[in-house]
């Protein structure tokens, strides 16, 4: 049993065979299917120069499902605080919440969005990485205009996206609650949650500590579907795991295709034992021991299958199969 929100990240993926306008037709859909799920909130990720996922700006995707949907949490899973003037994230993301009160989250992140230099050059105007310094000033200052400046009405809900224990430090120290990267680096996960917990002083954003956990689920009515739809991400993968970035999204028959390796072979199996892959059983029971270990106070979701309805699809079986385990 799972007895934890649970929501979803949605990567935007650019399909094999697709353009990047379908890719954007789907995100509304994607929205009003999950809110009909009963899915508690949507978060969009900042993503550059990648074919596999489409370069649109999560303001923008979360305005446009907010104005397709009616309940359901939007927000940034996340902007990317090196990329933005910290007034510009205040300014949008202030607005969003005052056009959808109670309803927009700014998730805040550190990384460029992107494993391309030059691209990540460009997004910072010929800057080079950001400090820890300078991202701890541009999260201070982008909380400090929601306050102080923007001041629409009811602000958006603050969230530090944290990978390591340096980034589970700074939200103890600002107060934030966090969402941890397990479908990134899970190795890192109880590490930071560890940091977190310990170093955590309370603010006016969050009175005590509260975390979400993000880890990738993959659930189809067999082992053998499940796997098979895990396929073309397990390309992105691999070829990440080469150092390379320009890898398409490909057609699950196209994954099964691929030539991996014997040592790609074993790091993806390691990764996925770590997130949720197979019968909605599995996954489900997977989830809820997930959520126990890390005492998530919520479990997000990411789903990166090939066509919109597979990925729904598996989201519809977690769903119900979390309601079915709850029956009496």
């Amino acid at each position: 049993m799972i007895d934890v929100p649970i929501s979803a990240l949605e990567v935007a993926v650019v399909e094999s065979g697709t353009r990047g306008v379908e890719t954007l037709r789907d995100t509304a859909t994607f929205a009003r299917r999950l809110e009909l799920l009963g899915y508690h909130r949507i978060w969009y990720a900042e993503h550059h120069h990648s074919p596999a996922i489409g370069a649109f700006p999560p303001v923008v995707l979360i305005a446009h499902a907010a104005a397709s949907t009616s309940a359901i949490r939007l927000g940034s899973g996340g902007v990317l605080a090196p990329n933005h003037a910290p007034i510009t994230l205040a300014e949008q993301f202030g607005t969003l919440a005052a056009l959808h009160p109670d309803r927009i989250d700014l998730g805040i992140g550190r990384g460029p969005g992107t494993f391309d230099e030059a691209t990540a050059r460009e997004l910072r105007r010929g800057a080079g990485p950001a400090t820890d310094a300078q991202y701890h000033d541009d999260v201070a200052a982008i909380l400090s205009f929601l306050v102080d400046e923007v001041a629409l009405g009811p602000l958006p809900e603050p969230w530090l996206l944290c990978s390591s224990t340096a980034g589970a430090a700074l939200a103890a120290r600002l107060g934030l609650p966090i969402a941890v990267a397990h479908h990134i680096r899970p190795d890192n996960t109880f590490t930071v949650l560890e940091r977190y917990r310990a170093a955590f002083i309370p603010s006016r954003w969050c009175e005590q500590p509260r975390v979400v956990v993000c880890v990738e689920a993959i659930c189809a009515e067999t082992e053998q579907e499940a796997a098979w739809r895990a396929g073309p991400m397990d390309v992105v993968k691999a070829g990440l795991l080469k150092g390379l970035s320009e890898i398409p999204f490909p057609t699950p028959a196209e994954a099964a295709a691929h030539p991996f390796t014997a040592e790609e072979r074993q790091a993806l199996a390691g990764f996925r034992a770590q997130q949720a892959c197979g019968t909605p059983e599995a996954v489900v029971r997977r989830l809820a021991q997930l959520a126990a270990d890390t005492g998530a106070d919520e479990l997000m979701l990411t789903t990166p299958v090939y066509d919109l309805d597979a990925r729904v699809r598996s989201y519809d079986l977690i769903k119900k199969h979390c309601v079915a385990t709850k029956a009496p």
